[in-house]
Protein backbone atom coordinates (compact mmCIF):
# COMPACT_ATOMS: atom_id res chain seq x y z
CA UNK A 1 0.00 0.00 0.00
CA UNK A 2 1.14 3.23 -1.18
CA UNK A 3 2.17 6.09 1.94
CA UNK A 4 -0.87 7.68 2.93
CA UNK A 5 -1.25 11.70 3.44
CA UNK A 6 -2.40 12.30 6.95
CA UNK A 7 -5.58 14.27 5.58
CA UNK A 8 -7.05 10.59 4.07
CA UNK A 9 -7.37 8.84 7.39
CA UNK A 10 -9.86 9.48 9.38
CA UNK A 11 -9.49 9.73 13.42
CA UNK A 12 -7.62 6.22 14.60
CA UNK A 13 -7.48 4.11 17.16
CA UNK A 14 -5.69 1.53 18.79
CA UNK A 15 -6.98 -2.21 18.17
CA UNK A 16 -3.91 -4.42 19.51
CA UNK A 17 -0.77 -3.61 21.36
CA UNK A 18 1.53 -5.76 20.68
CA UNK A 19 5.27 -6.31 21.80
CA UNK A 20 7.95 -6.33 19.03
CA UNK A 21 7.46 -5.77 15.24
CA UNK A 22 7.23 -9.21 13.28
CA UNK A 23 3.95 -9.95 15.61
CA UNK A 24 2.51 -6.44 14.56
CA UNK A 25 3.50 -6.61 10.75
CA UNK A 26 1.64 -9.79 11.20
CA UNK A 27 -1.76 -8.55 12.58
CA UNK A 28 -1.27 -5.46 10.01
CA UNK A 29 -0.80 -7.85 7.23
CA UNK A 30 -4.29 -9.87 8.48
CA UNK A 31 -6.16 -6.64 8.52
CA UNK A 32 -5.23 -5.82 5.22
CA UNK A 33 -6.45 -8.89 3.51
CA UNK A 34 -9.53 -8.06 4.89
CA UNK A 35 -9.33 -4.69 3.19
CA UNK A 36 -8.19 -2.74 6.28
CA UNK A 37 -5.24 -0.29 6.26
CA UNK A 38 -3.63 -0.11 9.33
CA UNK A 39 -0.99 2.01 10.72
CA UNK A 40 2.02 0.38 13.12
CA UNK A 41 2.73 3.03 15.82
CA UNK A 42 6.34 2.28 17.72
CA UNK A 43 9.43 3.80 19.05
CA UNK A 44 11.81 3.82 16.62
CA UNK A 45 14.68 2.94 18.78
CA UNK A 46 13.10 -0.35 19.19
CA UNK A 47 13.85 -0.93 15.42
CA UNK A 48 17.38 0.63 15.55
CA UNK A 49 18.79 -1.80 18.44
CA UNK A 50 16.11 -4.50 17.80
CA UNK A 51 14.24 -4.57 21.12
CA UNK A 52 11.75 -7.28 21.13
CA UNK A 53 11.74 -8.02 25.14
CA UNK A 54 8.46 -8.79 26.48
CA UNK A 55 7.23 -6.21 28.94
CA UNK A 56 10.18 -3.50 27.70
CA UNK A 57 7.90 -0.96 26.80
CA UNK A 58 10.13 0.50 23.83
CA UNK A 59 9.17 -3.05 22.31
CA UNK A 60 5.48 -2.14 22.25
CA UNK A 61 3.95 -1.25 18.82
CA UNK A 62 0.25 0.16 18.37
CA UNK A 63 -1.70 -1.53 15.67
CA UNK A 64 -4.14 1.73 14.50
CA UNK A 65 -7.20 2.01 11.91
CA UNK A 66 -9.66 4.03 11.35
CA UNK A 67 -12.46 4.43 14.07
CA UNK A 68 -14.77 3.70 11.16
CA UNK A 69 -13.02 0.01 10.51
CA UNK A 70 -12.61 -0.94 14.33
CA UNK A 71 -15.09 -3.43 15.15
CA UNK A 72 -14.39 -5.19 11.95
CA UNK A 73 -10.62 -4.73 12.68
CA UNK A 74 -11.54 -6.36 16.35
CA UNK A 75 -13.52 -9.15 15.07
CA UNK A 76 -10.61 -10.05 12.78
CA UNK A 77 -7.82 -10.18 15.02
CA UNK A 78 -9.60 -12.35 17.72
CA UNK A 79 -10.79 -14.90 14.99
CA UNK A 80 -8.66 -17.85 15.65
CA UNK A 81 -7.02 -19.00 11.98
CA UNK A 82 -8.73 -22.35 10.55
CA UNK A 83 -7.33 -25.49 12.03
CA UNK A 84 -5.20 -27.26 9.61
CA UNK A 85 -3.33 -23.69 8.71
CA UNK A 86 0.24 -25.22 9.67
CA UNK A 87 -0.24 -27.74 7.09
CA UNK A 88 -1.29 -25.04 4.28
CA UNK A 89 1.75 -23.30 4.88
CA UNK A 90 4.10 -26.63 5.20
CA UNK A 91 2.37 -27.36 1.37
CA UNK A 92 3.19 -23.80 -0.18
CA UNK A 93 6.67 -24.70 0.95
CA UNK A 94 7.44 -22.94 4.07
CA UNK A 95 9.52 -26.04 5.62
CA UNK A 96 10.38 -27.61 2.20
CA UNK A 97 14.18 -26.41 1.24
CA UNK A 98 15.23 -27.38 -2.58
CA UNK A 99 19.12 -28.62 -3.00
CA UNK A 100 20.65 -25.75 -4.64
CA UNK A 101 21.79 -26.50 -7.93
CA UNK A 102 25.68 -28.13 -8.58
Amino acid sequence: MPPQRQADWEELTVVATVSGMMTAEILKSKLEDAGIRALLRYESVSLLYGLTTPGLDLSRVDVLVAESDAEQALQILSTPPEPGWEDAAEDLGGSQQEEPPC
